[in-house]
């Protein structure tokens, strides 16, 4: 990430669930856009352009479905042990914005992150992290549900990276959608299985059952998109709003009623670099990000990845 953002994971490789923070040098300024119909999250109301909030201290994407807000009660406890937080006369509240990600049917149902996992994400975080894959949030994550999770390919989180003088902006991203994922030549690279193990279509799917999708709220891919670029909170919700564009270029289909699409949108506030540009590259960015969380993933939880199931067709 940015270098003066931290990164942390922490998760339980057999439970196959976990959680991934971003802690925020002071002053960082953040917005949010949900498009999914099935959200998870905390605090994210506060990051709209009009609310009173500006700045924000910590971000956390996090398995677990709802059970997994909890985690973000130890980031907080360790923001409070550093003094950040939003001022109030009983001393600062840390703004620390959250969002899920469905898992509990990967590993262990009744294993999620929790207060002491988020805590752990805290002490990890560098700002060197780099590992993509089955890491942190991406642990439990899948993508293609359409004909239930068992028939779906193993997602994971991605990082897309791009720099040109001191301007820098990078994105993370974790695969859990209910679509499938498509490479830069609209081709299927992740997503739902046939009986026979090929990819089926979701989109082709949606349009040919007589019945509802095997799927209910099982579904998110999450993004944060993070620039040292100057923004206002306005600004960056217009980057938020490109974010999900990329969501809709590379997921098929993306924002359903089934899939909590959340994007997350941070500016460290440190160079100018024209807005145009940073919108363009957040859409690209996070396309990218989404791919090469799918295609760093390894196998998981009786799910094939991306990578043995495209090795397979090839022969």
């Amino acid at each position: 990430m940015i270098d003066s953002i931290q990164v942390g994971h922490e998760g339980d490789p057999d439970a196959l669930t976990g959680c991934t923070v971003f802690l925020l040098p002071r002053g960082t300024v953040g917005a949010c856009e949900v498009r999914g119909g099935a959200p998870g999250t905390r605090e994210t109301e506060l990051l709209r352009p009009k609310f009173t909030a500006r700045t924000m201290d910590a971000v956390l994407l996090t398995g677990g479905s709802a059970f997994g807000l909890g985690a973000a009660d130890g980031v907080m406890r360790f923001l409070e042990e550093q003094g950040r937080g939003f001022p109030t006369p009983s001393g600062p509240v840390p703004i620390v914005s959250s969002a899920v990600i469905y898992d509990l049917d990967m590993g262990k149902s009744d294993v999620r992150p929790d207060a002491d996992m988020g805590y752990k994400c805290c002490l990890n975080a560098t700002a060197g992290e780099r590992r993509e894959g089955n890491v942190g949030v991406g642990l439990g994550a899948s993508v293609g549900s359409a004909l239930g999770r068992k028939m779906s390919t193993k997602g994971g989180f991605g990082i897309f990276a791009w720099g040109r003088g001191d301007f820098k902006l990078e994105v993370a991203a974790v695969a859990n959608g209910f679509g499938d994922v498509v490479g830069e030549d609209g081709k299927i690279i992740a997503g739902a299985r046939d009986g026979e193990g090929n990819f089926a279509g979701v989109e082709d799917l949606i349009c040919s059952l007589s019945k509802e999708p095997n799927s209910e709220g099982l579904n998110t891919t999450l993004v944060v998109i993070a620039t040292n670029a100057r923004l206002t909170k306005e600004e960056a919700s217009r980057i938020c709003l490109q974010g999900h564009n990329g969501i809709a270029r590379v997921m098929r289909p993306s924002h359903t009623r089934y899939d909590g699409d959340t994007v997350f949108a941070l500016s460290t506030g440190e160079v100018d670099f024209p807005l145009d540009a940073v919108e363009v590259l957040a859409a690209i960015g996070t396309a990218s990000a989404i791919r090469s969380g799918v295609m760093k993933a390894e196998a998981g939880g009786g799910l094939l990845s991306a990578r043995d199931i495209l090795k397979r067709e090839v022969k």
